[in-house]
């Protein structure tokens, strides 16, 4: 296979990396002009080495102290967006010949989030220290998984990183596109979901105690939707606690379940199934697949490392197992279609295509098309589940409402009867 022969180089892990010191310097060049700037190194006689390598004579070097980091989870984080503007500004400076560093320490003086300023700063220390920018990058794995991390290791070997950057750009723009058609979906029913069942509680907590007071004051039985409604309001007023504690309760044990290995493989297995939204996740899975493949084949990286790495981005643990009992009959010496078609989880159109391409040679512009295409499926089934969502809420709301008002109403019409 074409797209498998790729310099093994590019491949590797990158090692861990020791936390090096980092030291401000100040040097003079030869024709008197100061320049300062940081550099990562294990001691203050590399530094300067260095510096005179680089034909500086250095005039004062100090190490710089550890800065104390406070991230508070959710906020000041580094996000999509913003690797997306460096991704399409960096790409730009590569390819119009501006160094690395200088083009690092650009994006970094303009960035308005902190974080990835604080992210973006020490990577162009590493890489002016020596460090190669794949490995700088692998140091924030928040900030770059491992997919950026490998297309640019495979950009540097190549030669060709402004090119890789474009298509990483590309990419993550195409996939935050895909997520955001799946969010504004669930927009309109959550927002309905949230008015029901604030609705729900104004009137079973307020409104329906003055209605519980007038109608003792008249006497009799009550209705038994009219009782059931009281009795649901005397529960909510008095175990309000056990009310909100509950859902907490499940919520917490259903997150710890579906964080055991099992809890996770059952529940994954479950969702496919599940009608309607089953599809869509299946067809989100494949769209992500295959941009993902077809972005690192044509970036160089070998199918093997490649499959590894899009199988632990797959979001779903029965794809992921999927993928990688395909990249294992791969390096068994198969062709990619035929176990693809033997985990029965990609759709039959989808293995014969990229058979197809693997014949030709062309695996990963036909991965470009499947991805293209199922963008558009995922796009018409995000519709349609709206379309269906939509009454099915504006019913249940109705009925909330309209079975309130029938509970209420019918003492009313009974005491009317008896006054009769």
């Amino acid at each position: 296979m074409a797209q498998a022969v790729a310099s093994k180089a590019g491949t590797k892990s990158a090692p861990a990396v020791r936390k090096v010191p980092v030291w401000k310097w100040e040097a003079k060049t030869r024709q008197g002009e100061v320049r300062s700037g940081e550099m990562e190194a294990p001691e203050e006689a590399t530094v300067k080495a260095r510096l005179s390598q680089m034909g500086l004579e250095p005039t004062k070097v100090k190490k710089k102290p550890r800065e104390i980091h406070i991230q508070i989870p959710g906020f000041g984080g580094v996000t999509t967006k913003d690797i997306l503007i460096f991704t399409r500004q960096f790409s730009v400076m590569i390819d119009a010949g501006l160094p690395l560093v200088q083009g690092l320490e650009i994006i970094a003086t303009q960035a308005d989030n902190a974080e990835f300023r604080r992210v973006l700063t020490d990577v162009k220390v590493r890489v002016e220290s020596g460090s190669t920018f794949a490995d700088a990058l692998a140091n924030h794995p928040k900030a770059f998984d491992e997919l950026f991390v490998q297309l640019v290791r495979a950009g540097e070997i190549g030669g060709i990183l402004d090119t890789i950057l474009q298509r990483l750009g590309a990419y993550i723009e195409k996939n935050e596109k895909l997520k955001r058609r799946v969010k504004g979906a669930m927009v309109y029913p959550s927002i309905v979901l949230a008015v029901a069942v604030g609705v729900t509680v104004v009137l079973l907590m307020f409104v329906t105690p003055t209605f519980e007071k007038m109608f003792k004051d008249f006497g009799g039985a009550m209705p038994a939707p009219t009782q059931f409604l009281i009795d649901l309001s005397h529960a909510m007023t008095n175990y309000w606690f056990l009310i909100l504690g509950i859902p907490v309760l499940l919520f917490a044990a259903w997150r710890a379940w579906v964080g055991t290995q099992g809890g996770r493989s059952r529940w994954d297995a479950f969702v496919l199934k599940v009608p309607l939204a089953g599809s869509l996740i299946r067809k989100i899975a494949v769209a992500r697949f295959s941009r993902t493949l077809g972005t690192m084949l044509s970036s160089g990286v070998p199918i093997l490392d490649a499959l590894e790495i899009v199988a632990k981005s797959a979001g779903n643990r029965v794809i992921e197992r999927a993928i990688l009992t395909v990249r294992t009959r791969i390096a068994e010496g198969k062709n990619i279609a035929g176990p693809l078609a033997d985990t029965k989880v990609f759709p039959p159109m989808v293995v014969q295509m990229i058979g197809v391409g693997e014949a030709t040679g062309a695996m990963d512009q036909m991965l470009s098309k499947i991805a293209d295409f199922y963008d558009d499926e995922v796009d018409v089934a995000v519709t349609a589940l709206t379309s269906m969502i939509e009454p099915f809420m504006m019913v249940f709301l109705g009925g909330v409402v309209g079975g309130f008002l029938i509970a209420m109403y019918l003492p009313i019409f009974s005491i009317a009867g008896n006054i009769k």
